[in-house]
Formats: structure tokens, sequence, C-alpha cells
């Protein structure tokens, strides 16, 4: 019996092991994707997605499907402001198998207009032949924007 107590808790820690490198692999493409886009380079996110990606942001009323349909709406809106400066924080990943969740907050100023925006996002990644990709993004508002004084 204890050599199979040993065995599991080995395993064990290489699955842990594995984990925190995949989570910190994910971390590190999602940074340099963010970045990229910060300056308006819309293939960073296009480059990591999966072709049956599902995107969500505020500004849709409805999902965006498939990596054709989401090239469209990002080449449609390149023209959106760039990024002065951005925070990417509290970052945490949750691995399942072939699947992992990368959940953070993103806080960027606008280059022309100095507006903070505040967000909350969601990542979710799956591994595939060419390594992680993403197959569900949600971005929404932090403190949602109010319609008016109060």
């Amino acid at each position: 019996m204890l050599p199979f107590m040993m065995l599991t808790a080995i395993l064990s820690g290489d699955a842990a092991v594995r984990d925190r490198e995949t989570a910190s692999a994910i971390i590190a493409m999602e940074r340099a994707a963010l970045a990229r886009g910060d300056k308006g380079d819309i293939e960073a996110f296009l480059e990591l997605s999966a072709p049956e990606v599902v995107y969500f942001d505020p500004s849709l009323e409805k999902p965006i499907r498939g990596l054709d349909e989401l090239s469209r709406y990002y080449h449609r809106n390149a023209d959106y402001e760039h990024i002065a400066s951005s925070e990417f924080l509290n970052p945490h990943v949750q691995v399942a198998g072939d699947v992992a969740v990368l959940t953070f907050n993103y806080v960027t100023t606008g280059e022309r207009s100095r507006r903070v925006t505040r967000w909350n996002a969601t990542e979710v990644y799956r591994r595939a032949e060419k390594g992680w990709r993403i197959i569900h993004t949600h971005w929404s508002y932090t403190k949602p924007e109010l319609a008016g004084p109060r």
C-alpha cells in the first residue's frame, strides 16, 4: 500500500508542477498579446485564438463565433484608441486537463482621451496541436458605466 501512496503523491506532484508551468506560460502569452494589442496590433489575439473561438465584450449585443468573424470584427475596429498605459492585475489560471481558464483585471488609459477603463477578463484556453489556443473570451467592465448622473 505504501508504494501506491508514494506513487500517487509523486504523480500528483508532477501534475501540480505541470499546472504551474501551464499557468506561467498562459500568463506570459496573454501579457505579450495584450502588449501588442495595446499598440494597435490586431493580429496578436487572432494568432492565439482557435478557429472555434467565441468572443464577448460590452459593445456586442451577441457573441462573435469563429475566428473568421472575430478577424472581421477586429479589422473593422482597427481604428480604436491605442492604449497609453495598462496594468495586468490579479491573474489566476485554473488548469483542468487540456483546458485552462485565465481570469484577470486589466486597467487601461487611452492614448488620446486619457480615459481610464477597468476590465474583468476571462480567457478559456484549450491545448491544441500548435500549443494553447483561446476558445472563449469574455470582457466586461469592472464597474459598469452609468447612463447619467445619479
